[in-house]
C-alpha cells in the first residue's frame, strides 16, 4: 500500500476485540437474524461438494474479527503461560509433554453459525505479549494462505505456521480440513518440534453443532518423542464423547509406550504414565484459557495499513452494531478493491509477493513458508501477560 493508503488508515478506528470463552462466547457477541433462516441461505448458496475457499459469506454469519485475528488469538491470548513452559522442563520428555499440553491450548471453541472475515491479499496482523512477538501476514487469497512468525528471543522460543483451510459442503455439513504443519523450535536444546491441526466440522443436521475432530500427530525427531491425539465428536445422531481426546506419548527410535492420554480438551486431560500407573494432570482448559485478556492499542501510529483490526474496521463496527446493510456495504467496497487491486496486477503482468514470508510449493502442491527475518520485532497491539 502507497502514502495515501498509510494516511487514510490512520483516520480508522481499529476494532479489537475478546477472544471466545471456553463456552465460545466473548464480548464480541451480537445477535444476528436467526439461526434457522441463515441456514437456509447458505443451502440455497451452495451444492454438495462445492469449493467454499472463493465462498463469500454475508456479514450476518461473520465475526467481527479476521482469520489471522482468530489464529493468532491461538497463541497470544491465554490465560496461563504454556509455551514458556515448554521451555522449563529439565529434560526432552519433560519439555516434549508440555509442547503437546500447549498444542492442545490452541484448539479453541467455535461458534457455530459464525465465522471470521476472510483475509485479503496482503493482511497483516501484529501482536506482542510480554516477550514474545506474533506476525501473520496472509500470503494467498485463493487458495487462501495464512502464515505465522512469533520469536521470544529472551526464552528462545520459535513459532513458523502455514495453514491453509480446505472446507468442504457434503450436504449436511461443512468438513474443514487445515492442511500445513506448525513448527515450534526451542533454540537453547536445539528441538524442533511439528504437529499439525484436528479437523473442524460443522454440522447442521440432525443438530446444529461445531466440533473438531480427527487425528494428530506432535513429533521432535531430535529427541525422538511423539505423540498421537484422536479427537472425538458426536455421532450422527448426538451421542459419543463430545470434544473427547485420547492418544499417547511415544519413544519412536525404541517404540516403548511411555504415556496414555485421555480427557476432553475443554475440560482437563490427563498422562498415566504406563510403567508405574501414576496419573497426573497434562492440561486443564479451564485454568489454562480462563482469564483470557483483550488486546490492546499501544502505538496507534505504528499500525501498518495492512492490520487487520484496520482493514476490517468498518464491517465490524456495523456487525457489532448490528448495521447490516451498513457491514454488507463495507464488506462490498474491501471485496471490489481487492478486485481492482488483482485485475491492474494482472493487466501490469505484476507477481504479488508476501512481505514478510518467502514461499515454495511442495511436490505434492502443498504451501511452506519461511520468514524473512530471523526476528519478529515488537508490535504496536500488545497482550499483558
Amino acid at each position: 500500500m502507497g502514502e495515501d493508503d498509510a494516511e487514510a488508515a490512520m483516520l480508522i478506528e481499529p476494532i479489537l476485540t475478546a477472544p471466545a470463552t471456553l463456552d465460545g462466547n466473548s464480548a464480541a457477541d451480537h445477535r444476528a437474524p436467526g439461526l434457522v433462516p441463515r441456514i437456509l441461505t447458505l443451502f440455497k448458496s451452495v451444492r454438495p461438494g462445492s469449493d467454499l475457499t472463493k465462498f463469500q459469506l454475508p456479514p450476518i454469519f461473520n465475526m467481527p474479527k479476521s482469520q489471522l485475528q482468530s489464529y493468532g488469538e491461538c497463541v497470544y491470548c491465554i490465560g496461563q503461560d504454556l509455551i514458556g513452559k515448554c521451555v522449563e522442563g529439565k529434560n526432552a520428555l519433560e519439555r516434549f509433554t508440555a509442547v503437546v499440553a500447549w498444542c492442545i491450548s490452541t484448539t479453541r471453541p467455535v461458534m457455530f453459525g459464525m465465522a471470521p472475515f476472510n483475509p485479503i491479499l496482503g493482511e497483516t496482523h501484529h501482536v506482542s505479549r510480554g516477550d514474545l512477538n506474533v506476525l501473520l501476514e496472509q500470503i494467498s487469497h485463493h487458495p487462501p494462505v495464512s502464515a505465522l512468525h512469533a520469536t521470544d528471543e529472551k526464552r528462545g522460543i520459535e513459532l513458523i505456521w502455514c495453514h491453509t483451510p480446505l472446507p468442504r459442503f457434503t450436504g449436511a455439513a461443512v468438513e474443514g480440513a487445515i492442511q500445513g504443519k506448525r513448527k515450534l523450535n526451542l533454540w537453547n536444546y536445539s528441538e524442533n518440534y511439528e504437529m499439525n491441526c484436528p479437523k473442524l466440522m460443522i454440522r447442521f443436521l440432525p443438530v446444529p453443532v461445531v466440533e473438531w475432530v480427527g487425528n494428530i500427530t506432535v513429533r521432535c525427531p531430535d529427541s525422538g518423542l511423539e505423540a498421537t491425539l484422536s479427537f472425538k465428536g458426536q455421532s450422527f445422531l448426538g451421542f459419543g464423547g463430545n470434544r473427547a481426546v485420547k492418544g499417547k506419548i511415544i519413544d519412536s527410535l525404541t517404540r516403548n509406550l511411555i504415556y496414555e492420554l485421555d480427557g476432553h480438551w475443554d475440560r482437563v486431560i490427563t498422562k498415566k504414565e504406563v510403567d508405574t500407573g501414576k496419573v497426573s494432570t497434562l492440561y486443564d482448559a479451564r485454568e489454562t484459557l480462563a482469564a483470557m485478556k483483550t488486546p490492546m492499542l499501544k502505538d496507534a501510529k505504528g499500525l501498518q495499513p495492512t492490520e487487520s483490526c484496520l482493514v476490517w474496521s468498518e464491517v465490524s463496527k456495523g456487525i457489532l452494531a448490528n448495521d447490516w446493510e451498513g457491514a454488507r456495504e463495507a464488506k462490498r467496497r474491501i471485496e471490489e478493491r481487492e478486485r481492482r487491486l488483482q485485475g491492474e496486477r494482472t493487466a501490469k503482468g505484476i507477481s504479488w509477493s508476501p512481505k514478510y514470508f518467502n514461499v515454495v510449493k511442495t511436490k505434492d502442491n502443498e504451501w511452506d513458508c519461511f520468514p524473512k527475518r530471523p526476528l519478529v520485532a515488537a508490535a504496536p497491539i500488545v497482550v499483558s501477560p
